[in-house]
């Protein structure tokens, strides 16, 4: 009984930590815009979108246990889809939304059928060609995408009620769509979908004899992923208000990629350190380096894996576990007392070769003066 009550006492202390973690960063995540410069809320802006995207591919790569190159090119379509309905059909900007995600969605679930044949580096070569070829074909379709020179749309104003500034009000639309987003992958995880994905991943032999259809959902894996970055794409749009084929080249299928081992696949937080990681250390390696940025950045990811082999998320644990080793250590060195240390080795009694110490013979001076059990004691004149 009282095992069950201590076991009650840590959940419940648990669940108070993890809401009391999240009530002060959504504290943190609502002041942030009031308290830094346009600028610095527009970079926050960025790492909230490039999050979805990373939400998307972890339920792909750390969850679906597939391997996806060419992300960048589903975030390029979700920002496409936007663009063009704004620039050619001037829709409304919220209801490009919708229509990007279902687009990537299917889009996603047609790409998804190589996957059912293909894994490892041979499904990573086929996503890298989606990648690969995409920004030439958005330059070839000039009559709708623009061509080279891409496209421009208005960016999301601000409703006259709100009194926020441009850079305040997209950063509080994108906040919202980031938050429904990651519910929504963590909803996704805790249903039948998401126990199927993690049985395809640990052991697809196993699934497929539990009854788990491999088919359908490594086709739908892809289709989450893809819709989450269609979703991120468009963010992108109503952001930036612009795109460019170039802006979507193979590069940021790489980043995504990249962001989302070093902020930890298979975890819940890690979309949100890797598009951290994605936002900002390209800046800092420019301003460190002109010359050759590159090396920097690839340096510091290796430092960062170095240092946190299961990615900036699993970080806070492999510290936990450090300091719950080193007080055991510790006492253990303090239990050897200098006297222990000091104290001459005692030295084992004699053995034979197969049995039990050999026995003292009588001659032995010890038996000579030993006295036997229950005796008296000897007097002085004995």
């Amino acid at each position: 009984m009282s095992t069950i009550t201590a076991a009650l006492g840590t959940e419940r202390a648990r669940r108070l930590r993890a809401a009391l973690t999240l009530l002060l960063a959504a504290a943190a995540a609502v002041g942030a815009p009031f308290y830094f410069a346009p600028f610095q809320v527009f970079q926050l802006t960025m790492v909230l979108l490039y999050a979805v995207a990373l939400a998307g591919l972890n339920l792909l790569v750390g969850f679906g246990g597939q391997i996806s190159l060419g992300h960048g090119a589903f975030f390029a379509a979700g920002a496409y889809t936007a663009a063009v309905m704004l620039d050619r059909y001037d829709t409304g900007h919220l209801a490009t939304l919708p229509v990007a995600a279902a687009g990537c969605f299917l889009l996603g679930l047609g790409f998804g059928v190589p996957a059912l044949r293909l894994r490892g580096l041979y499904l990573a070569l086929v996503t890298l060609s989606f990648a690969v070829f995409l920004p030439p074909l958005l330059k070839r379709l000039e009559a709708v995408t623009g061509g080279s020179m891409g496209l421009t749309v208005d960016k999301l104003q601000p409703p006259a009620w709100s009194g926020l500034a441009e850079d305040q009000w997209m950063y509080f639309v994108v906040l919202a769509v980031t938050a429904v987003a990651l519910l929504l992958v963590r909803n996704l995880l805790r249903s039948r979908v998401g126990r199927a994905l993690r049985a395809v991943r640990d052991n697809e032999s196993a699934a497929e004899v539990m009854g788990v259809r491999l088919s359908l959902h490594k086709a739908l894996a892809f289709a989450w992923s893809a819709m989450f970055a269609g979703v991120a794409g468009c963010l992108y749009t109503w952001v930036i208000g612009f795109v460019s084929p170039d802006s979507f080249s193979f590069v940021l299928s790489v980043s995504l990629l990249a962001g989302l081992v070093v902020g930890g696949l298979a975890s819940l937080y890690g979309p949100l350190l890797g598009a951290a990681f994605v936002m900002y250390v390209p800046s800092v390696s420019q301003d460190l380096s002109e010359a050759a940025p590159g090396v920097v950045f690839g340096l510091l990811i290796i430092t960062v894996m170095f240092v946190a082999p299961t990615g900036l998320a699993g970080l806070p644990s492999r510290v936990r576990n450090a300091a719950a080793r080193r007080p055991t250590r510790t006492t253990a060195t303090l239990e050897r007392t200098p006297e222990a240390e000091c104290a001459p080795d005692a030295e084992p009694e004699p053995r034979s070769a197969t049995g039990p110490p050999t026995p003292p013979t009588p001659g032995d001076p010890a038996v000579v003066d030993a006295e036997p059990v229950g005796a008296p004691p000897r007097t002085e004149k004995e």
